[in-house]
């Protein structure tokens, strides 16, 4: 793994720390909130391990934040409407990609560009949020899970439900699925 890399990773524990000390939260106190075992806190922020999307989305739902705005390393100025797609933010790490177009603090939508790889998901546990949430396939296979239901969608395809409902994404295929969804309001 390049330093580089290995200094991106590094940030999640020491934002979470930050994150956490802001809030007057104590690690036990973030864990319960989020609905995960105390260690898991200490393990993140100590960088001894890296968290699925889940778990850290949890902690941060659980903390007020957005995943997006959890990794924004600056704020766009609400002036600026045109993005190129390396001025997208990469807001996750691991087998799925998540990149947020603009800010979520100067939004009330959040719109991704996802790629799952073959094999990859959003995670083993459920997610479950407030607000809405849709896509649709650019290429590739995605099999998306709401409150129960299962489909295998397809380039050309997507997805709208209420985001309060149990719901996870997992690409069963053997090639990358290009996803673009939107959630409002931003809580990813």
């Amino acid at each position: 793994m390049a330093r580089g890399d290995m200094e991106e990773e590094n940030i999640i524990g020491p934002r979470l720390r930050a994150l956490r000390d802001r809030l007057g939260l104590s690690q036990r106190a973030l864990a319960r909130k989020a609905g995960v075992p105390s260690s898991t806190v200490s393990l993140v922020e100590s960088g001894r391990t890296s968290p699925s999307v889940g778990s850290l989305k949890r902690l941060l739902d659980a903390a007020g934040i957005s995943l997006g705005d959890f990794f924004s390393s600056e704020f766009e100025t609400p002036t600026k409407y045109f993005y190129r797609h390396d001025e997208l933010t990469e807001i996750s790490r691991g087998e799925v990609s998540y990149r947020q177009l603009g800010s979520s603090q100067d939004s009330s939508l959040q719109i991704l560009y996802e790629t799952y790889q073959p094999g990859s998901d959003s995670g083993r546990v459920m997610l479950s949020h407030e607000g809405e949430e849709g896509g649709m396939i650019i290429s590739g296979r995605l099999e998306v899970t709401v409150d129960g239901q299962s489909r295998v969608l397809k380039a050309g395809e997507g997805y709208l439900f209420p985001s309060v409902l149990p719901h996870r994404f997992r690409n069963i295929g053997d090639a990358p699925c290009v996803v673009i969804s939107a959630c409002t309001p931003p809580t990813f």
